[in-house]
């Protein structure tokens, strides 16, 4: 609750609404039961009109009274509420935005996904519940048991005998809820890991027939998440009916017990009905709360997901007063570089990394799978931290720059082209916002891309579907090799991504990319050696150690594994041609 209250109390004015709407509420609703009473016995007992109108009078104002307060109450709790999520969804997006990979894969995607979503709809449902009844109703309880004591104390007992029975059925359910909703919320994870999963993979699915087994697979988690949810709603379903049957036990005993004092006289008809309006409203205001309560625990458990989420350590310092700007631009050093993922610290994946790159050079890095090309390049943006050693970007270690500062020199082209929802044009200017349409004709045309842009009928204002799923695997690389062209920055990194591309693109692909990487760093992952050949330095990994480097050429004579590399790639060729 405190975590609700947090972004709540940023909204003062609409809080003080929302009082003002409550306090009249409960006001209407102990007004009536009075004015009713008085109408009875000084009006319609005694047949004088004059009282009958006076109180109708009364009535008609009260209501009215109740129509500003319900409608007080519903504005300010409904905009506290949307505004509320929405600073919250806004609160976890911006601190999504600093996680590193290691956040991330620590969560899960699908799991953020659920929290983002589904657990912050639950804070919604259960603040717009406690800002109309959470206040409504303990106000509502202590005037109607003070009425209850002023009107007939002498029936009293009979609310008393009923409120342990209440008690105890909202403290059962809400002890047996809250496992309950952590399992299902946990089973929810699930499913969205299988939606996604399935709709990411769905070409591998159908390639391999697979579309029984994944059906299967979520039919038996969706189930879960049907056993676990009905078992759910039939705990806190029983809350109202034995509420209903306890109020209706109270008001039979209430009249049984009214009969003597009212043959007496000692008891008014009005007052009996007063009596019973208001132990009406002491009880349901206690269901009000009992079902605020029984929410609670589902809310705890999606509170302390989403906190989760925003309390995580970054392990990544963005460094928001570091260095913005080197004494150079382009110069890359590696320095006794190691590094192992969080949590393997025992097995390094890069061991002992030294090398220099510097503008208008082209470093290529090549290796067995696994020999680590893609995580020493991940270092250098920081999506990861070095386990010992430095890397330096223009002399500063990059640890010490501020972490944007330090990403806007760079164009990282990943190994799988990402591609976001929108024109092609709008991707493109990711790097650059402000890019001419000049400046895209010419990205696009030195990545090879500009021939099939202009074939489409819209050209740059093409929309691209989600992660660019309208496009050919080549025609994703190509773009995103234009979108770091546009940027121009200091350090261009090809995560091999020239793999998708036929051997004729790839290198005239490359050979334009000279005309605009001539005062840059050029740094290129590759599995074929036909795309790194014509490299300043070629730097051999194996097992996350450098055992070769050089050029093309001293590699063949020198380095048993380039030369294994090269010979099961370039059978039809001379080794030492390009």
């Amino acid at each position: 609750m405190s975590y609700i209250w947090s972004y709540l109390k940023k909204y003062p004015k609409w809080l003080v609404m929302d009082l003002l709407g409550a306090f009249l509420f409960v006001v209407v609703n102990l007004g009536m039961p009075t004015v009713l009473a008085r109408m009875i016995d000084q009006g319609v007992t005694k047949g004088d009109r004059s009282a009958i109108f006076f109180w109708a009078g009364m009535m008609l104002i009260i209501i009215l009274l109740g129509i500003v307060g319900r409608v007080t109450l519903s504005y300010a709790s409904g905009c506290l509420t949307t505004t509320m999520i929405r600073d919250m969804r806004n609160s976890m997006y911006d601190k999504l935005q600093e996680y590193s990979h290691h956040e991330y894969e620590k969560i899960g995607v699908s799991s953020l996904v659920t929290r983002m979503t589904s657990d912050a709809f639950v804070l919604m449902q259960f603040a717009e519940q406690s800002l109309r009844m959470g206040l409504v109703t303990p106000m509502m309880m202590i005037s109607s048991v003070v009425m209850i004591l002023l009107t007939s104390p002498s029936l009293a007992w009979i609310v008393a005998v009923a409120v342990p029975f209440l008690i105890w059925v909202v403290a059962y359910v809400a002890i047996k809820t809250k496992p309950l909703s952590e399992k299902q919320q946990a089973t929810l994870d699930k499913i969205n890991q299988y939606v996604r999963e399935n709709l990411t993979g769905l070409r591998v699915i159908r390639a391999f027939a697979r579309e029984d087994f994944q059906e299967t697979r979520f039919d038996r988690k969706n189930d879960d998440y049907a056993q676990i949810s009905s078992r759910l709603f039939k705990l806190t379903g029983i809350t109202e009916p034995l509420f209903v049957q306890i109020l209706i036990a109270m008001i039979v005993a209430i009249v049984a017990f009214a009969l003597d004092p009212l043959a007496k006289g000692s008891l008014r008809i009005g007052d009996l009905v007063a009596f019973i309006e208001y132990s009406f409203h002491a009880l349901f205001s206690f269901l009000m709360f009992a079902n605020l309560f029984t929410m609670y625990p589902r809310m705890a458990v999606s509170s302390a997901r989403i906190k989760e989420v925003m309390d995580m350590p970054i392990s990544i310092d963005p460094n928001e007063n570091g260095v913005t700007e080197g004494k150079t631009k382009g110069y890359l050093e590696f320095n006794n570089v190691t590094f192992a993922y969080p949590g393997e610290t025992e097995s390094p994946v890069l061991h002992d990394i030294s090398f220099k790159a510097e503008p208008g050079q082209t470093i290529a890095f090549i290796g067995s799978t696994g020999s680590g090309k893609s995580s020493l390049v991940n270092l250098i943006p920081r999506f990861y931290d070095v386990t010992l050693g430095k890397i330096l970007v223009d002399g500063v270690d990059v640890r010490d720059y501020n972490l944007k500062a330090l990403r806007q020199k760079i164009g990282f082209i990943p190994q799988k082209a990402l591609l976001f929802t929108g024109t092609i044009g709008e991707n493109l200017k990711y790097g650059k916002e402000d890019a001419t349409l000049e400046e895209l004709h010419s990205a696009a045309d030195i990545a090879q891309a500009k021939e099939f842009i202009e074939s489409r009928e819209e050209k740059f204002d093409t929309h691209l579907a989600e992660g660019g799923s309208n496009l050919s695997g080549g025609q994703k690389q190509r773009l995103s090799i234009a979108r770091a062209v546009v940027k121009k920055p200091d350090i261009y990194i090809f995560d091999d991504s020239f793999s998708a591309l036929d051997y004729k693109t790839d290198a005239q692909l490359r050979a334009r990319l000279k005309e605009v990487t001539g005062d840059s760093t050029v740094l290129i992952v590759a599995q074929r050696v036909g795309t790194i050949m014509d490299a300043d330095q070629i730097i051999v990994l194996d097992e996350g150690e450098i055992v070769g480097r050089g050029r093309h050429e001293e590699l063949i004579k020198s380095n048993a594994i380039y030369r294994e590399i090269a010979q099961s790639q370039l059978k039809n060729q001379s080794l030492t041609e390009e």
